[in-house]
């Protein structure tokens, strides 16, 4: 039997209900299956007096998940209708929603390499531990798509403008820099993980965390924020670039040559979308409208374009299109927010 024949492991142990994405291969990118039986557990473990605690944590050496099995997303826009995608969507996005509101503590490792779909299941849970390995981003621009699983909720709420800084150069950021934006709680070194599980499985997950938890190595954040909030604060995407490009800072500059890579029209989605959660109430009325514009995503040339460059052919040379920002029209971001009438998510 391969490592990766069960996408999800489950198991209990003591106080503690531990889930393990087992996709190592392909760091333990989600699918519909893998959401299903994880929002299954999370049923069953919610009425189970002996599981106190329920634990995530991602098999492999690499990461604990690198977010969506991205593949699928190309294959529906080419020759789909789009309904695979959005069923996923809807099924990934409503875990999204049950992890934050999940009565018992949930705690997520989040060691290594923890992107897009990832986030989702773990920036949203009560305990969210980092180490020394990870690496957290939701790079979803650079395939021409837009921040979700919530993630437009937690960027707008990050210090000042560091969150639309992540959002629109799909930078990954460490340990500190993960807790700053508020991404995650607390930091773990990976060698103290093995007793940190121990541990949960005879106390309480925040007498567990509380006793491994340290201090973080020094972040890089913080000493950028002066320029990152004065360049992102530009009404639109070109302002910003242009910001970016003369403030004299060599970081801001490469930001501005990153973002010149990305897909405008993800870019300018994406801007928008993070101003419209910072106003919105709830992780749920934010998942609603990142719901809106995955569905619209999966009718434009960028995101199966992003994909194919990305994982299908491997050239890391999208075609896209609109091919500049000044050709992304305010209609067409318009279009992306449309309500979708009886086919709305519904959590808020």
């Amino acid at each position: 039997m391969s490592a990766d024949a069960e996408p999800v492991l489950l198991a209990t142990e003591g106080r503690a209900a531990r889930i393990t994405l087992n996709r190592p291969r392909a760091l333990n990118a989600l699918t519909h299956p893998m959401v299903t039986r994880i929002a299954d557990a999370l049923d069953l473990w919610e009425h189970d007096p002996t599981v106190e605690t329920v634990v995530l944590t991602g098999a492999g050496e690499r990461g604990l998940c690198a977010g969506a099995d991205i593949r699928l997303f190309h294959d529906d826009a080419r020759s789909g209708d789009g309904t695979a995608s959005e069923a996923f969507w809807r099924a990934e996005y409503t875990l999204n929603s049950r992890i934050a509101r999940y009565p018992k503590p949930y705690v997520a490792v989040m060691d290594g390499i923890v992107m897009g779909g990832g986030v989702g299941l773990s920036a949203h849970g009560g305990l969210r531990v980092v180490t020394e390995r990870s690496r957290v981003a939701m790079p979803e621009v650079g395939i021409g798509f837009v921040p979700d699983v919530g993630g437009t909720y937690l960027l707008s709420r990050a210090p000042g403008l560091l969150g639309t800084h992540l959002a629109l150069t799909g930078g990954a950021v460490g340990a500190a820099d993960a807790i700053l934006c508020g991404l995650a709680d607390h930091y773990v070194p990976s060698r103290a993980l093995p007793r940190l599980l121990d541990d949960l499985t005879r106390m309480s997950a925040e007498e567990a965390v509380a006793w491994h938890a340290t201090r973080a190595p020094d972040g890089e954040l913080a000493g950028r924020q002066s320029w990152i909030d004065a360049c992102y604060a530009a009404d639109t995407l070109e302002e910003i670039v242009e910001r970016l490009s003369s403030c004299g800072e060599p970081e801001a500059k490469e930001a501005a040559q990153t973002l010149l890579l990305k897909s405008p029209m993800a870019l300018k989605v994406t801007l928008s979308a993070l101003r419209r959660a910072a106003w919105l109430d709830s992780l749920e009325h934010v998942l609603d409208q990142e719901y809106r514009v995955s569905c619209a995503a999966l009718r434009t040339h960028d995101l199966p374009e992003g994909v194919r460059a990305q994982i299908i052919d491997k050239d890391r040379d999208p075609a896209w299109s609109p091919a500049t920002l000044a050709e992304v029209t305010h209609a067409d971001v318009e279009r992306c927010f449309a309500p979708l009438g009886e086919w709305e998510l519904g959590l808020g």
